[in-house]
């Protein structure tokens, strides 16, 4: 603790060291960030206030734009602001809350696809007892699943962190505060903890990875059965589900599932997932789903009028 105590603030590199850069930056991001809260709360306000979509995949939708939302905020605002600092640094304290809810919210997602998966097959395979077994008990309990696994994972996260002495240097080469650049700095050998952390990461990136796409190849595979018309409803429908899962998990799965490193592609990795990724899903959400879109209509030109 006496080591670590040398250390009371990290400073960030961010993404460019260009004056420039930075400020072309900073309008990029900040319409990013506009976009994806724009996009993701639209959702939300449409579930809540939607008398047609009350369907359990809706309802876990809504959930899932809500977490992008709230993950969006924890990390893009105050990386748009360091564009505009000439030192861009980030207390002990802070790094650590950063990194907690960038994994709990991470962990509480990939749990939540996981969940709406389980929603798909439902649908498709047992449809006849589809509302029966997903009643609003149910659909809660699943979501406070995803929350509480995401949190345990977040909790192994801080705790191997916090416990890291930190006695010099305190350069992180990212804009955000994350577990391989705090391993690279900790003034200890990090070979067990590294072990730990790519155990962490890798149970919950690559196995939960591959029993999605194993539910996702039984859901297309049951589609055989249907009639033409609801097959195409539902690859309109779940197709979006399988493009949201690639897009978060290919990223997440290279950077964490490797042996404890830092490499220079990893900026861009961690831009696509926590930022990019929140913005793209209501937009793959809404283009991909009719229901979604006439409920929009419905709902926000009538209340434009």
């Amino acid at each position: 603790m006496e080591q670590r105590d040398n250390v009371t603030e990290f400073v960030l590199t961010g993404l460019t060291q260009s004056l420039q850069g930075q400020k072309i930056l900073f309008a990029v991001f900040l319409l990013i960030y506009i976009m994806t809260m724009v996009g993701n709360l639209l959702i939300v306000l449409t579930m809540v206030f939607s008398p047609t979509l009350d369907a359990p995949l809706y309802f876990f939708l809504g959930c899932l734009s809500l977490m992008d939302a709230v993950y969006s905020t924890t990390i893009t605002p105050n990386m748009i602001i360091d564009f505009l600092c000439e030192k861009k640094t980030i207390s002990f304290q802070a790094c650590m809350t950063q990194l907690f809810i960038e994994h709990l919210f991470g962990g509480a997602k990939i749990l939540l696809l996981v969940v709406m998966a389980y929603d798909c097959y439902m649908a498709m395979c047992k449809p006849l007892c589809y509302l029966t077994i997903l009643n609003q008990r149910v659909c809660v309990l699943l979501l406070l699943l995803a929350w509480g696994g995401g949190f345990l994972h977040a909790v192994v996260q801080l705790l191997l962190a916090y416990n890291l002495p930190f006695c010099g240097p305190n350069i992180i080469d990212c804009f955000i505060c994350d577990m391989y650049p705090l391993l690279k700095l900790a003034c200890t050998d990090t070979y067990i903890i590294g072990l730990i952390v790519v155990f962490n990461d890798r149970a919950i990136c690559v196995v939960i990875f591959m029993l999605l796409l194993i539910s996702y190849g039984v859901i297309l595979q049951s589609l055989k059965n249907h009639s033409q018309e609801r097959r195409c409803k539902a690859l309109s429908t779940y197709g979006s589900h399988i493009t949201v899962v690639v897009l978060f998990f290919v990223p997440c799965i290279f950077m964490y599932v490797r042996p404890p490193s830092t490499l220079p592609i990893d900026k861009s990795l961690a831009v696509f997932c926590t930022i990019i990724t929140p913005m793209l899903n209501p937009l793959i959400s809404t283009l991909r789903n009719g229901e979604m879109q006439n409920a929009m209509k419905k709902l926000w030109v009538k209340k434009g009028k």
